[in-house]
């Protein structure tokens, strides 16, 4: 994917200045970033309008239930992008991408840069990264992404939550692929009692882990593949949701 430094616009100059790790008191980082609200309603309250062709920072989702043994689940499709951009805030009905074309029968969308700022997992035997490739025609930059639950808490123990995942279709297969990671795995998108605080789901949220392993010599092969990576297609986060009302996620430039 071609490199792609106008990003953020000014905001990308002024983040310069300050330092990538610097930690504000709810657990994300202090400058500039882009801000995106996902917010969970019930299905008697499905919105009716495409919410396409704005400058809005928030999706609509379904609304789970609070201890429920199964999700609400919607659909975000991801898209490359020089910037951060909600092409289509509605999951509940057809997807547009940012130019207004149809390409999904239902679920949200969301423009973003392929992400230049991801590692090779630590999780197999042997551990691969397929990272943004510079020659083709999307664009790259560097960022951390960070998120947190709001809304009310939970009530004797049983907290709302939501669980998002990075999935895709795999072009060899035409199989739907989903990261053997997710936000729930470094506890984030839970809204517990008390304050709530912001935790790091960048490789969660801009990646997708693949772990095979080999059955002869047993050995197993992890490769984390980069947002749009050529071996697959359609990109999305499956969203699951178990009560939560607000997903707050803080997209922050980070320097390389």
């Amino acid at each position: 994917m071609k490199h792609y430094c106008q990003w953020f616009g000014a905001a990308l100059i002024v983040a310069l200045a300050v330092p990538a790790n610097a930690q504000t008191g709810n657990g994300a980082p202090s400058g500039p970033h882009y801000n995106l609200n996902i917010i969970g309603i019930d299905k008697d309250k499905v919105k009716t309008s495409t919410m396409t062709g704005s400058d809005r920072h928030t999706i609509f989702v379904q609304l789970g239930t609070t201890g429920a043994p199964n999700p609400k689940t919607s659909y975000i499709y991801l898209v490359p992008g020089a910037d951060f951009q909600v092409c289509d805030g509605n999951s509940f009905d057809p997807a547009y991408d940012c130019s207004g074309t149809q390409f999904k029968s239902v679920g949200a969308v969301f423009s973003l840069p392929c992400n230049t700022n991801i590692s090779a997992p630590t999780a197999g035997d042997v551990n691969l990264l397929e990272a943004c490739d510079p020659t083709d025609d999307n664009r790259d930059a560097s960022y951390a992404v960070f998120a947190r639950g709001l809304g009310k808490p939970g009530k004797n123990g049983t907290d709302p939550y939501a669980k998002m995942t990075t999935c895709a279709t795999d072009l060899a297969t035409l199989e739907i692929v989903c990261s053997t990671e997710n936000t729930l795995d470094v506890g984030a998108l839970v809204r517990k009692t008390g304050k709530t605080v912001f935790k790091d789901v960048t490789k969660e949220l801009t990646s997708l882990m693949v772990c095979v392993e080999d059955p002869i010599t047993l050995v197993e092969t992890c490769t984390r593949y980069a947002l749009f990576d050529n071996d697959f297609m359609d990109f999305f986060w499956q969203y699951d949701n178990f009560g939560l009302k607000l997903a707050q996620l803080r997209f922050y430039p980070v320097t390389q």
